[in-house]
């Protein structure tokens, strides 16, 4: 793959391919094959229709169009495509998901970067209100 700085390149690991290990890369990689392992990389991920990944994904782009079970982070974007399976978590800063999606974990969208604010406080339930006295 050429990685060389200042000059992004794009690769593309077909269908036939199968890898078994960690994979970094920077420019874009466009997966169609199988990849039993982690992905990082600063570039922009496509995984194909019949791309799968078992493992961990960060990148600062992610676009899905296969299937992926393990977590996904993105420093920019998410997208998951129509025939999209994604069985783990999601973190990103923007997130577009289109009708026919197959997704089953947590999501953190954070445009702004904003730190977690504290949960929201549970609205007292009537019994665990203060007697009020009977007016006569």
């Amino acid at each position: 793959m050429n990685t060389t700085p200042g000059n992004p390149s794009k690769n593309v690991l077909n269908s036939d391919v199968e890898i078994k290990g960690n994979v970094k890369f920077s420019g874009e990689l466009t997966l169609e094959g199988k990849l039993e392992g982690e992905v990082s990389s600063d570039g922009t991920l496509q995984i194909g229709e019949t791309g799968t990944v078992n493992g961990n994904v960060s990148a600062g782009t992610v676009v899905i169009r296969g299937k992926i079970n393990g977590n996904v982070t993105a420093r920019d974007k998410i997208e998951l495509k129509s025939k999209a399976e994604v069985f783990g978590d999601i973190r990103s800063a923007k997130l577009a998901i289109e009708e026919g999606v197959t997704y089953v974990g947590k999501t953190e969208v954070n445009p702004n970067k904003l730190a977690p604010s504290a949960p929201p406080v549970r609205p007292t339930a009537p019994s665990e209100l203060p007697a009020k006295p009977a007016i006569r």
